[in-house]
């Protein structure tokens, strides 16, 4: 059985607690949304099919033997493919750092407590709000993060609604303005105003190469 694979690269992690650090990107083809901002469109389906030995020899040949360095399953949506959360999974019990970002519409558990779920809960302004799987939040593991994807106020309070059931001092809740659409500085003052205990998350790799860059 063979993983359904958009690309390998390596390039800086972006998003997260984990933005600036070098990072392996293993992008899958295939996902079950279609957001109205999504910004991989080109991941919905092509790509190639790989088994996990060579997936695994495309990592390692962009790791230049320093098993320390990250891992992130992103998609499209990576826990629609069995075989790709197995890989997650041992990845990740072998002592690899493994990220997966996921849409938030598909349960978290099936990936080892090793692995850290970044889990992407989508607002109104996405379209697919109503999909949600929501008791991920009740999933969350020690070391996964959240991420609200903020495009207006209607975003701003569906977050609201659903930050109660995170315990933030554990969890890190990234709070992102829509590329192109919501001013950082805009977000940055209804946090401060509102007290929240959250991170501003700016897509880095959008500010250093060009939005629609691939493979960077």
């Amino acid at each position: 059985m063979s993983l359904h694979v958009c690309e390998i690269f390596k390039s800086l992690q972006g998003e997260s607690s984990h933005a600036g650090r070098p990072c392996i990107f293993v992008r899958l083809t295939g996902c079950n949304l279609r957001c109205s901002w999504c910004d991989t469109p080109y991941a919905y389906e092509g790509g190639e099919s790989l088994n996990t030995r060579e997936v695994l020899e495309r990592i390692d040949a962009l790791d230049c033997g320093l098993a320390h360095n990250l891992i992130e399953f992103t998609g499209g949506e990576p826990l629609l493919q069995p075989q790709a959360v197995e890989l997650m999974n041992a990845l990740a019990r072998s002592g690899r750092t493994v990220l997966v970002e996921t849409n938030g519409s598909l349960d978290i558990s099936v990936l080892a407590p090793e692995v850290a779920a970044i889990v992407d809960m989508k607002g109104p302004s996405s379209g697919e709000s109503g999909k949600m799987d929501t008791e991920n939040l009740e999933r969350l593991r020690e070391h996964d993060e959240v991420k609200f994807i903020i495009a207006g106020r209607a975003d701003w309070e569906h977050m609201l609604c659903l930050l109660p059931r995170i315990d933030t001092r554990r969890n890190v809740v990234n709070l992102s303005p829509l590329f192109g659409a919501t001013p950082p500085a805009e977000l940055a003052r209804w946090m401060l105003d509102a007290g929240l205990d959250a991170r501003l998350n700016l897509q880095q790799h959008k500010f250093i190469w060009p939005p629609e860059a691939r493979g960077v």
